[in-house]
């Protein structure tokens, strides 16, 4: 497999709505355009997906706001570290087909989501974005709701474009940024948690495309500090044609460290232990569970089986340089989620 960097400027799509140049790039260097997609609207799927991992308070927040063009699926999670409980409620909303009005790119717009039930908003402030979220109704009107500011967004992200060799006007345009700081505040129920920004960190999945009906894919994210310097990791395969490249990525200190291929030994009970390696031996970790958030969402004609699985990881990952990391007991998340939609 080979890692071919994107670095120069251009549309992410061609006149017949193919990828011009499949691979990987730190920034959104590629545009996208809705508009210059050659397929129907209801094989259009946006999202932007925020975690806020709190390593002071030992939680995860997770927020959705998607636009995958049968469906607007909108949620909330709060994962529980310390006691293994997880809850995640969603509002669904039929055929929004673009009307989500997601922007093309992650620097800049406004993202909002709003009904009688639940309002999401992620909004751009000078370098920082403010993420604002109010559910009532949440786990049997207990109510959830946060105002967290982001900062300190590293040099590097990890973007990948990636095409299908079945259908050459899909792919899947690709941004995850790690290691955010975070602060502000989470309220749940009657439990209000600080966020400290020396501790707690945030990621972003940013995600345009268009998909082909059925897909599998492996997903792992992290973002903390070892040592005093931000570390995080991006972790994924199993879907469309990575020939040009990967998406797995080092971070350390705001820089990139790319490397080839990852593998994750899964057990069929989601909460034993995990090995997550790289062929070239630049990751090799053991992975301990503490919580599987599953979901089972079927429609019919969409259906997600999804185990999101928190917990930390345990081993080392070598930079471009060959430095090597050790890493311990590194809070993070790992996935396999099968969708058809």
């Amino acid at each position: 497999m080979r890692n071919h960097e994107v670095i120069n400027k251009h549309n992410l799509l061609d006149e017949n709505g193919a990828l011009i140049e499949p691979g990987w790039s730190r920034s959104l260097i590629q545009s996208y355009d809705r508009n210059m997609i050659k397929k129907r609207k209801t094989r259009i799927k946006e999202w932007d997906y925020y975690y806020i991992m709190s390593n002071s308070n030992e939680f995860c927040l997770c927020l959705t706001v998607s636009d995958l063009g049968y469906l607007g699926l909108h949620s909330v999670s709060f994962v529980d570290l310390i006691n293994a409980k997880e809850h995640t409620q969603s509002e669904l909303i039929p055929f929004p087909m673009g009307k989500t009005n997601l922007p093309p790119t992650s620097e800049t717009g406004d993202v909002c989501f709003k009904n009688k039930n639940l309002s999401i908003s992620y909004k751009h402030k000078g370098e920082a974005r403010i993420i604002k979220m109010n559910y009532p109704g949440f786990d049997g009107k207990k109510g959830i709701s946060c105002n967290i500011v982001l900062t300190d967004e590293p040099r590097d992200s990890m973007v990948i474009a990636t095409p299908w060799d079945e259908d050459k006007k899909a792919f899947y345009y690709n941004q995850k940024i790690n290691c955010m700081r975070a602060s502000g505040t989470v309220k749940y129920g009657d439990e209000v948690f600080e966020l400290n920004p020396d501790t707690d960190f945030a990621g972003l999945d940013w995600g345009r495309g268009v998909w082909t009906y059925d897909n599998y894919w492996y997903w792992s994210s992290g973002s903390g500090q070892i040592d005093g310097v931000t570390f995080g990791f991006n972790l994924g395969y199993g879907f469309g044609n990575t020939n040009a490249a990967s998406e797995n990525v080092i971070f350390y200190n705001g820089i990139a460290h790319k490397f080839d291929d990852i593998v994750f030994n899964i057990s069929p009970n989601y909460t034993d232990n995990w090995t997550i390696k790289s062929s070239d031996g630049r990751f090799d970790m053991e992975f301990e569970p503490i919580i599987d958030r599953s979901a089972l969402i079927d429609l019919k004609v969409i259906v997600t089986d999804q185990h999101q699985v928190f917990g930390r990881m345990n081993g080392t990952a070598v930079l471009d340089d060959g430095t090597t990391i050790e890493v311990k007991d590194f809070l993070c998340f790992a996935e396999k989620v099968h969708n058809k939609y």
